[in-house]
């Protein structure tokens, strides 16, 4: 067969039932996971990269990334609640398209969820360091609070909310679940008082011109936004910690998401159309819009700020700054305090998501039998929760969150089309398994997925897709050179259901099964 190795679902079920991780997440936490996933970074953080790429055009942006994940979302939502157990993409490509396919989206997850938690607190770091320089009125030194490529040495702050995320994650995760539905609340707070005072006094002419970079401009931004959507995907991990998945996944992933973009259009217009502000593109001499986290717009900015310009597209915290430059200093202040609350709950979810695939990849023999031992205490997958937050704390130290952000969306992509590409295979392949959610028009629904994902993927910079391209070279000789040797499917441990394991032992044996 083309695709190789194939795990079967019934297997993949019996697996998660003999080494399986605590039932105790709802519905409603569900969603406040997916919202504490997916509002933050493209709101707090990649708004003003949004707008150095798109201008006010980024609106358009958003609703591209949005739609395409909306499509994807209807996809993962069956084959979430189809096959409730740990792993999202990487577990229902094994059940449909083979072993190889599997290790290539998994390899593909480690890229999207370690590096985006890594952006995310880079992000943390710019709000927290502009709160306190704001509020106490100090200058701290850039050289500790950004990475090389910034100018500064290291981003100590990025690193140390990554270390704080990581011990939150070892204790366990219903309480990490209840830390981050409150810190959910604060977020969409923050959010809904930065709405009310910023959309009111909105200048239309802050508008014009819309598009300045044009169709390719607005694409590039979609690519980017489309970051801030990946949180669905790292809800569908938890499938094998949830209550009822069945019923409960796909109210998680589709409720998230609709609530998510409707903050995203209305923040994202108190932006453009502040009094005062520009949301336009910052350029060089030639007239072309300069790369976000470069050096050269970092110089252009600091030109600018000193001629006066209030920039948008200049500053690391621009909801705050908003807030400050159209008469709201203290409430800027305090969302500035409520981001530096909130984002951790976004490098949750990341750091939750990868651990949880590391955990299964492991399980199934593809990674070292170490990744997927549990806690005694916690009952969490403790040594990959601590492999992994070293991980994001050396990426959040030297890399700036517009090339993180870039990096962790080509790994998104394609794990998003390999789910879309897997809801239709399995429609032929197993037809008759129960499906208590069903993709609505399937055969339309996913192959839009498809090329929306790819268009997104291609609409990236050149650096993120050649790494990419890399990382997935490199994923194929790990495979090829140690996993595909101690997979379990390839060596014929495949688990069965335990009643079907005890109609095979004949006469049977107590105490196996």
């Amino acid at each position: 067969m083309i695709f190789g190795r194939v795990k079967p679902l019934d297997a993949i079920l019996a697996t998660a039932e003999k080494k399986s991780l605590h039932r105790s997440l709802g519905a409603f936490q569900l969603t406040m996971l997916g919202i504490g996933a997916v509002i933050g970074t493209g709101i707090f953080v990649l708004t003003a990269e949004a707008a150095q790429k798109a201008g006010p055009g980024m609106m358009i942006s958003f609703i591209i990334a949005g739609v395409v994940c909306a499509f994807a979302a209807l996809c993962y939502a069956e084959m979430a609640s189809m096959v409730p157990v740990s792993g999202s993409a990487y577990t229902y490509s094994y059940a449909v398209m083979g072993e190889l396919i599997a290790w290539m989206v998994g390899w593909a997850l480690i890229l999207e969820y370690a590096v985006a938690a890594g952006a995310v607190s880079v992000g943390w770091s710019g709000y927290v360091i502009g709160l306190i320089e704001h509020t106490f009125h100090i200058d701290i030194p850039a050289s500790l609070v950004t990475g090389p490529f910034d100018g500064g040495l290291i981003n100590l702050p990025a690193m140390l909310i990554a270390a704080l995320v990581t011990w939150l994650l070892v204790i366990g995760t219903k309480e990490s679940a209840t830390v981050n539905a409150i810190l959910v609340t604060i977020k969409i707070t923050a959010l809904t008082v930065f709405i009310v005072l910023a959309v009111p006094v909105m200048n239309g002419a802050q508008f014009s011109p819309f598009a300045p970079t044009g169709i390719i401009g607005v694409s590039m931004a979609a690519a980017s936004i489309f970051f801030a959507y990946v949180g669905f995907d790292a809800v569908s991990t938890a499938a094998e910690e949830t209550k009822n998945p069945q019923r409960n996944m796909p109210i998680g992933l589709i409720g998230s998401l609709a609530i998510c973009t409707i903050f995203y259009l209305l923040v994202a217009a108190g932006v453009i159309g502040a009094p005062g502000l520009s949301s336009q593109p910052v350029v060089d001499a030639a007239g072309h819009a300069l790369e976000p986290g470069s050096r050269e717009l970092a110089a252009q900015c600091a030109t600018r700020a000193a001629e006066g310009f209030k920039d948008v597209v200049c500053s690391k915290e621009a909801l705050a700054f908003t807030l400050r430059e159209i008469g709201w200093p203290q409430i800027g202040n305090l969302l500035g305090l409520a981001a530096g609350l909130a984002l951790p709950s976004v490098i949750l979810m990341m750091m939750f998501g990868q651990t949880r695939i590391f955990f299964v990849m492991s399980r199934d023999g593809l990674l070292p039998a170490a990744f997927s031992k549990i806690h005694p205490t916690y009952n969490t997958p403790h040594v990959i929760t601590i492999i992994t937050g070293i991980a994001v704390a050396l990426f959040a130290a030297f890399f700036p969150v517009g090339q993180l952000a870039n990096i962790s969306n080509s790994g998104t992509l394609f794990a998003f089309a390999a789910v879309s590409i897997a809801v239709m295979v399995i429609r032929k392949t197993d037809p008759t398994r129960k499906r208590p959610f069903k993709t609505p028009l399937v055969y339309v629904t996913a192959p839009f997925a498809i090329l929306g994902c790819l268009y997104l993927f291609v609409s990236l910079d050149h650096k993120s897709i050649i790494l990419f391209l890399i990382w997935a070279a490199i994923g194929l000789l790990v495979y090829f050179g140690y996993s595909r040797s101690r997979s379990h499917v390839g060596r014929g441990i495949v688990d069965v259901p335990e009643h079907q394991a005890y109609e095979e032992l004949d006469p049977p044996v107590p105490g196996t099964h």
